[in-house]
């Protein structure tokens, strides 16, 4: 089996660093890219189509916003009635290319149906899962609130939101120990300090962390009767919210 391709996109010293953004070049090396970012990535997508199996109703709809290559589509698909479907929204059109040709291998009976569009923009109705995967993080703070309120309000009573993300720490000691423990982890699996740097520099303007509280809060505020967090592995959070 052929193995992804190495993400070595920060490994040369670069005159300047751009914003991060989910380009061609991202997208050719995005699965080894995540693999070896984001502790405890594949144990939340392993949980996701187990959690939203217990919500997704015959018949019913998911929405995937902010799906990039589909690993987390194909999660729920692998999980969910045969007859449901998946909306997957992605804003990149490489993404979104790509994406289309893993769903067009896999074998699962759930339709899915891919969109190219800003997930800000997309109507969510009579909904009975919402994935959020790591894509909160690159919503605008300002605009976070309305778009939790309208998948909210496009859920089923019951219905069911999952929302990975980066998290900030209250504690700065707290906050210090766990990026350095991220470092750690990255470097662990083959990054170089400078690969670490340059890429915590790119994306310093574009995901902006918030904390465990904030998120609960927030879920709380927009009309979720229970929220918490399933899983943390250092500053890398996944929680639960039921309508």
């Amino acid at each position: 089996m052929p193995t992804d391709p190495r993400d070595a996109i920060y490994a040369n010293p670069l005159k300047e660093v751009g914003d991060f953004s989910f380009d061609e070049q991202v997208t050719r090396v995005f699965p080894d890219m995540i693999k070896r970012s984001v502790p405890g990535y594949d144990i939340i997508l392993s949980h996701i189509g187990s959690l939203a199996q217990t919500f997704a109703r015959p018949g019913g709809r998911c929405y995937d916003l902010g799906c990039s290559l589909g690993a987390a589509t194909l999660s729920l698909r692998h999980c969910i009635p045969e007859d449901n479907t998946i909306i997957a929204v992605d804003n990149s059109a490489p993404m979104i290319d790509r994406c289309q040709a893993v769903i067009d291998r896999d074998t699962a009976k759930p339709r899915v149906e891919l969109r190219c569009e800003d997930v800000q923009h997309v109507g969510i109705a009579q909904a009975d899962v919402v994935l959020l995967n790591f894509t909160l993080q690159f919503i605008p703070v300002e605009s976070r609130l309305a778009l939790l309120e309208k998948i909210c309000q496009g859920l089923r009573a019951g219905g069911l939101l999952l929302l990975s993300e980066k998290i900030a720490f209250e504690s700065p000691d707290i906050q210090a120990t766990m990026t350095e423990k991220h470092h750690q982890y990255k470097r662990d699996k083959g990054y170089s300090a400078l690969e670490v740097s340059q890429k915590r520099t790119a994306l310093e303007r574009v995901l902006i962390p918030e904390s465990r509280s904030t998120h609960l809060a927030r879920l709380k505020a927009v009309g979720f009767s229970s929220v918490d967090t399933w899983f943390q592995y250092f500053n890398f959070a996944a929680f639960m919210a039921i309508k």
